[in-house]
């Protein structure tokens, strides 16, 4: 469990390194009309940290909590994220997770197997959503590797 908390811990550090050197244009380019440019992905990562540092909090804290999914291309669509600040939504991300270690790094080994209820996907313990949230950024990473790479495939 240590070992996935210090990965969790590096995830900022980790999405700021995946998109340096990038113009306001790479960052905005769209590989396809149905696919995010790199701007919306690092918003929906930031969204996607808020829920799920709701839900670790909950499952630490209350006996068996209901968690819920959202839809990220409803918020997407719905939230219209062209227009939101990355900045500041790559400074929400770095602040929740920062905010979470000192609680991760202070867990009782039996807290991580503590269980939130998906009504739609069944029981999650603490560690299995930990593990969740280090694959959803690498999951990222790599999509953001991969838009990169159309990018300059286009501007060729």
């Amino acid at each position: 469990m240590k070992e996935l908390i210090e990965e969790y811990g590096q995830g900022y550090e980790m999405i700021r390194k995946s998109i340096e050197g990038l113009t306001e244009e790479g960052v905005r380019f769209k590989p396809a009309p149905d696919k995010w440019s790199i701007h919306q992905i690092l918003i929906h990562i930031a969204d996607s940290e808020l829920v799920s540092t709701q839900r670790i909090k909950k499952v630490l804290a209350e006996e068996e909590p209901i968690l819920f999914s959202v839809d990220q291309d409803a918020w997407a669509n719905g939230l219209d994220y062209n227009q939101l600040d990355r900045e500041q939504y790559l400074q929400l991300f770095k602040i929740l997770r920062s905010s979470m270690l000192p609680i991760l790094r202070s867990l009782l080994p039996e807290k991580g197997e503590r269980v939130g209820v998906y009504p739609d996907a069944g029981k999650f313990t603490v560690k299995q959503l930990l593990e969740y949230r280090v694959k959803h950024v690498q999951g990222h990473l790599s999509q953001i590797e991969q838009v990169r790479k159309a990018y300059q495939k286009n501007q060729a």
